[in-house]
């Protein structure tokens, strides 16, 4: 007994060593994984190029889609007539095209591309870009100034000449023009194309403005004024400019984008009395329910922002509402002074 009371003794007196963890610094936490893409994805560098390369190539594939169903070689796959004679590359410091991107370099990249260092030589490069950029500006008001009633149209490129919104395009570019209304659209195939035939089936004037991509989109056969952009921001302050109305049909991100462009201008008091029709019920009831449910109810916009925006499937709705609308918007131009009486102004 005298021996375990010792053994317990002599234990008890041993210190116990008492684990403590250190402070928490910046570096004992865990790396994020990065958010996920909208496909669920885990967001990384290697994925975020893949989806931009793959970005690119669906936007061409889609455009020579639209070419193809219409019946004609896609201008990107055509093959270009030969020149006699030696040729001259024009900007060359400025047009080269990356050896490790195959496509070319447009000149909306060029523009949004920061300075990379010091050493960048911004003096000779974006202040002169500027001037191309006006000259643009210029360009596309000199070929757009006599557009007093134009209405731009938008919509997928890759949407078929048997695709019912092909046919109600044409409808509603016929209508328009036979209504004393120009279509503007952006030259491309699909209902961008449909427009413009309906426009020239009317008897009215067919305008597109085209865009400089990273390949050949070219214009479809149904344009009577081409007006050809470097620049997306030139080319979408013509588009509203020169529009009375925007008819939206069914199509992706540039679609939307022109839409909420439209949308955005009206709320903050840019624009007046600019109808925004949707086109197509069934394909915009989603993002129609999305706005109502969660933009709406989170109070992100406000109640009366929902009725900007008009939903039909029918073109004689379309020319009917553009049509009572266009007196309103020119007399609300006239009562803000932006412009003389019976002179179109935005």
């Amino acid at each position: 007994m005298a021996k375990t009371s010792a053994t317990q003794s002599t234990k008890k007196k041993q210190p116990t060593a008492r684990k403590t963890n250190p402070p928490a610094t910046k570096s004992d936490h865990k790396p994020t994984r990065g958010a996920r893409t909208a496909s669920g994805k885990r967001s990384n560098p290697e994925l975020l190029k893949q989806a931009s390369e793959d970005a690119v190539a669906g936007t061409r594939e889609r455009t020579e889609a639209g070419h193809r169903m219409a019946g004609r070689t896609p201008p990107s796959e055509a093959t270009p007539q030969r020149q006699s004679g030696a040729t001259r590359k024009v900007d060359e410091s400025i047009r080269d095209t990356p050896s490790d991107f195959v496509t070319n370099v447009t000149e909306d990249e060029k523009l949004l591309q920061a300075p990379r260092s010091a050493e960048d030589d911004y003096t000779k490069t974006d202040p002169w870009r500027v001037m191309r950029i006006t000259a643009e500006f210029v360009e596309g008001m000199d070929a757009l100034a006599s557009i007093r009633r134009g209405v731009a149209i938008f919509g997928s490129a890759r949407t078929a000449p048997d695709d019912p919104m092909y046919d109600a395009a044409v409808q509603t570019g016929r209508l328009l023009a036979e209504a004393g209304f120009t279509v503007i659209t952006g030259a491309g195939p699909g209902v961008m194309e449909a427009a413009n035939k309906g426009a020239k089936a009317g008897g009215g004037h067919s305008v597109g403005c085209n865009i400089e991509l990273p390949f050949e989109q070219g214009a479809n056969p149904y344009v009577d004024t081409l007006v050809n952009f470097r620049y997306f921001f030139v080319r979408k302050t013509m588009f509203v400019k020169y529009s009375n109305a925007f008819v939206i049909f069914p199509g992706g991100f540039g679609t939307l984008d022109e839409t909420f462009e439209a949308i955005t201008l009206i709320q903050t008091g840019k624009i007046y009395q600019f109808p925004v029709i949707l086109f197509g019920r069934a394909y915009w009831a989603g993002l129609v329910r999305w706005l109502q449910s969660r933009v709406l109810v989170e109070r992100k916009i406000s109640p009366g922002d929902l009725d900007l925006l008009m939903l039909t499937d029918d073109p004689h709705e379309v020319v009917h509402t553009i049509s009572q609308a266009y007196p309103a918007e020119t007399r609300a131009v006239e009562r803000r002074g932006i412009s003389p009486p019976h002179a179109k102004g935005k």
